[in-house]
């Protein structure tokens, strides 16, 4: 009897994007700030969704408050967030955002969604329907959730 060998080789699956020191200094600070909000919406950093749309990952996702179940997890959350905040990585590509912006999340029923620019400290608010408004240095109000953020304590 003919013995065969079979070569096992390992495969690796690409590491996740690098997160850069300000983009995760901002990921902690938007949290720290938004956390005033914790009575009317949960604030999710790095939540995994799989809308309608697409699938997606932002840095932080605002969803009207939700109900967990301890004794089960999901990996993937199919709900739509009001507002999906995206921050800049150095390794990214504006242009990237802002279609993940318009061709996955307002097509499935996302209603804001903010891109944080670290290196000119600025956010930009996206509405659907409306021009891209453009906050730096001053108090940034998002109309949906009437969510503000002073944005000179965010980039202190």
């Amino acid at each position: 009897m003919a013995i065969q060998a079979i070569e096992i080789t390992e495969t690796e699956t690409p590491l996740e994007e690098t997160m850069s020191l300000n983009h995760s200094r901002l990921i902690y600070r938007l949290s720290i700030l938004l956390s005033q909000y914790d009575a009317r919406f949960d604030i999710m950093p790095e939540l995994e969704l799989e809308l309608s749309a697409g699938r997606s990952k932002p840095d932080l996702s605002i969803f009207q408050n939700l109900s967990f179940n301890w004794k089960e997890d999901v990996l993937r959350y199919t709900e739509a967030p009001i507002t999906a905040i995206e921050i800049l990585s150095p390794t990214q590509a504006y242009d990237a955002l802002t279609s993940k912006i318009w061709k996955i999340y307002f097509p499935s029923h996302v209603r804001s969604a903010w891109i944080v620019m670290p290196s000119i400290q600025t956010v930009q608010l996206f509405l659907p329907d409306q021009a891209v408004q453009n906050f730096t240095e001053c108090m940034f109000t998002d109309p949906i959730t009437d969510i503000k953020i002073d944005l000179r304590i965010l980039f202190k």
